[in-house]
């Protein structure tokens, strides 16, 4: 499983939003110079989060985004399956794969399901709060 730059850039700009709480609305190009992102990538990503609900923004003068609950409530597992699409490390186990006709005599298909497993909890137990307090 590799965790693209999307999903990566996801929790630095949530956690920027996060930390930065206090000032409204925030700038998209203050979270990129902030966080030495590009820009042009951060605004790919950001409709992805508006669109389901885990930030807010306004445009024109004094716009910017904000997040519309509070840290402890964004498990990074969610903002990862969100900007990932999936967290499957192989591909009989995606959300839409396509029953595998060898999935009954295949010896290490239990072995990836609990990794996913552990990976999902894992990703599920973390917070943007808990990876704020790791700074």
């Amino acid at each position: 499983m590799m965790i693209s730059t999307r999903g990566r850039y996801a929790l630095r700009v949530l956690m920027d939003l996060a930390e930065n709480a206090d000032k409204g609305y925030i700038p998209m190009k203050s979270v990129a110079e902030r966080q030495e992102l590009s820009l042009k990538y951060i605004e790919r990503i950001m409709p992805i989060l508006s669109k389901n609900k885990l930030v807010e923004g306004i445009h024109g003068k004094g716009g910017g985004y904000r997040l519309v609950k509070e840290p402890s409530e964004y498990r990074v597992g969610d903002i990862l399956r969100l900007t990932e699409g999936n967290l499957a490390p192989v591909a009989c186990l995606e959300c839409d794969a396509k029953p595998c006709q060898k999935a009954d005599k295949c010896r290490t298909l239990p072995m990836w399901r609990e990794f996913h497993n552990m990976a999902n909890n894992y990703f599920d137990g973390i917070t943007i709060e808990d990876l704020m307090k790791k700074g």
